[in-house]
C-alpha cells in the first residue's frame, strides 16, 4: 500500500511539472541575487530599484515594537493606503544582507503584510512600497538587545 501511495505522489508531481502549471524557471527569474546579496543598504536599494527614485511617505506605517530583546524573531506589520500597490519590500540597514523580503501583491490586494524578520543589531527598518509605478518609503528605528543573524 505504501508503494502505491509513493507512486501516485510521484506521478502527480510529474504531471504537474509536465502540464506547465508550475514554472520553476519563471519563479527563479524574479530572484534578484545582486540585491539579496548586497552588503549595505545603498547597494541593495540600487540593485532592487535601479533608476527608480524613492520618496518618503507618511502614508506607510510600520508596526514593530521600538525595543526587541531577541533579534532572531522580530514581528513586523506594514500597512499603507497608497493606491494600486505592486509590492512591499523590507530592508534592515545594519543586517549583513539588508534586503529581508519582498512581497508582490496583486492589484486587488490591500496594502498590508505581517511577517517576522531577523535583525543583527539596533537599526532602522526601511519599508519600500511600489504604487502606480512609483516607490515610496518609510523607516523606523528598532533597538535590538541580542542579535539574531549570527
Amino acid at each position: 500500500m505504501l508503494r502505491r501511495n509513493i507512486l501516485k505522489l510521484f506521478a502527480s508531481g510529474t504531471a504537474i511539472l509536465v502540464s506547465g502549471l508550475l514554472h520553476p524557471a519563471r519563479v527563479l527569474a524574479i530572484w534578484n541575487d545582486t540585491a539579496f546579496s548586497a552588503q549595505n543598504l545603498k547597494a541593495a536599494l540600487e540593485a532592487y530599484y535601479p533608476g527608480l527614485a524613492i520618496s518618503p511617505s507618511d502614508r506607510i506605517t510600520i508596526g514593530v515594537r521600538p525595543e526587541i530583546e531577541n533579534g532572531a524573531v522580530v514581528p513586523v506589520k506594514v500597512n499603507t493606503d497608497l493606491p494600486n500597490i505592486e509590492s512591499i519590500a523590507i530592508f534592515v540597514e545594519h543586517n549583513p544582507n539588508p534586503l529581508i523580503a519582498n512581497f508582490d501583491l496583486s492589484p486587488r490586494c490591500k496594502g498590508f503584510i505581517s511577517t517576522r524578520i531577523k535583525m543583527d543589531r539596533p537599526s532602522d527598518i526601511l519599508v519600500v512600497v511600489v504604487s502606480d509605478g512609483k516607490a515610496y518609503s518609510h523607516k523606523t528605528f528598532v533597538e535590538v538587545h541580542e542579535g539574531g543573524c549570527g
